[in-house]
């Protein structure tokens, strides 16, 4: 097992905990305001513990309530509450296998589909199962080189 694949096999594992999080919707306030009250916390213990005015507890939800908030100021807010935060990427697709396989899959219709339109105009036009059979071959081969224009 090569080193990248070692290394995605662990990011992936990682990743698959945070999949069930995807589903979870921010509360309308944000976070850090439905806890405070939630936990019956007012903005100025908040802001006493942060060292910051009760303005500047307000300045901060409203910060985190339209996503300019740092992940400093959220890891300090968090500490400061006795929790932890926690954060991480989901792959829209599930995983990053199925990230790199689709881009791959991509990358190798693109390539294939220019080639079968040269032969096309050459009048050497292959077969819509030969085309796809092409594009599997080339998207497999990509997958298993990970070159950098797969990002591209």
């Amino acid at each position: 097992m090569g080193k990248k694949s070692l290394q995605l096999q662990q990011l992936n594992s990682k990743m698959l905990g945070f999949a069930s999080l995807k589903q979870v919707a921010m509360p309308p306030t944000g976070w850090i305001k439905a806890i405070r009250t939630t936990i019956g916390m007012t903005m100025q213990q908040l802001g006493n513990k942060l060292n910051v005015s009760k303005q500047g507890v307000m300045d901060i939800e409203k910060r985190e309530k339209d996503g300019s908030i740092t992940i400093k100021s959220l890891r300090e807010i968090a500490r400061a509450m006795d929790m932890q935060l926690v954060y991480g990427f989901v792959p829209n697709d599930g995983s990053l296998d199925a990230l790199i396989e689709k881009r791959a899959t991509d990358l190798a219709t693109q390539i294939v589909m220019r080639t079968a339109n040269t032969m096309k105009l050459e009048d050497q036009a292959n077969s819509k199962k030969r085309i796809e059979a092409a594009i599997k071959e080339r998207a497999t081969a990509i997958q298993n080189e990970m070159p950098k224009i797969l990002w591209d």
